[in-house]
């Protein structure tokens, strides 16, 4: 992929979030379309890099392309678009029963490569946390694993103040039970967006986030 491929992309994006409006969208509408079909070349070019290593079956870009159009049913903001764009690569696309690797393409360096247990059910949730229970050393030496921990560092997201309910405050696994979120990322800045070797980035960052990946949807989406 050439150099600078997603600079269009991240312009218009970062125009986007100034004139957020429909009236400025629909007069920039080609623009939109644009900057999304490069957007759907790159996934397509993941996706095609990452089968040898993760089977996805026969998907592209359309099955797993977000759509730009926010929900606003419950959301104060109004603003009708998405300031970005993303993709969920998974099996069946972006309504796969699987978890994704997700891909998010924001500019002024808000671009990352993510995936895991991002809004869990409760019955997610629970068994997760049985598993931790039942044995958390596989899952401790996979988030301690040395490439693991230097381009993720420790899974984040939203966790418990105290341990959750029918759970002991002494629990040696107390930091992983109050998790409400199981996630990791890995920042992508505009620098590192717009350099010809994007697509082999994503591919081996996903790679490295497959066993993890493997043990969320072993644990708790089978």
């Amino acid at each position: 992929m050439e150099a600078n491929f997603l600079k269009p992309v991240l312009s218009f994006l970062s125009e986007l979030a100034q004139h957020n409006r429909r009236d400025w969208f629909e007069q920039h509408r080609a623009d939109y379309q644009a900057s999304r079909e490069r957007f759907e070349f790159f996934i397509d070019e993941v996706i095609t890099a990452f089968q040898p290593v993760e089977n996805l079956g026969p998907i592209t870009a359309h099955d797993c392309v977000m759509r730009i159009y926010r929900d606003l049913r419950f959301s104060r903001d109004k603003s009708p678009y998405q300031a970005n764009m993303a993709a969920s690569i998974a099996r069946g696309g972006r309504h796969s029963a699987r978890l994704p690797y997700y891909v998010h393409l924001a500019p002024h360096d808000q671009s990352f490569l993510a995936s895991g247990l991002y809004m869990p059910s409760s019955s997610q949730l629970t068994r997760f946390r049985e598993q931790i229970v039942r044995d958390s050393a596989p899952f401790r030496a996979l988030i301690h694993e040395e490439r693991f921990q230097r381009m993720f560092g420790k899974p984040g997201g939203a966790s418990l103040k105290t341990a959750p309910q029918g759970y002991s405050r002494d629990h040696p696994d107390l930091d992983l039970l109050r998790m409400k979120q199981v996630t990791i990322a890995y920042p992508l800045p505009d620098p590192l967006v717009n350099v010809p070797d994007v697509v082999d980035r994503a591919v081996e960052v996903f790679t490295l986030m497959k066993p993890f990946v493997d043990y969320l949807n072993d644990t708790v989406m089978s």
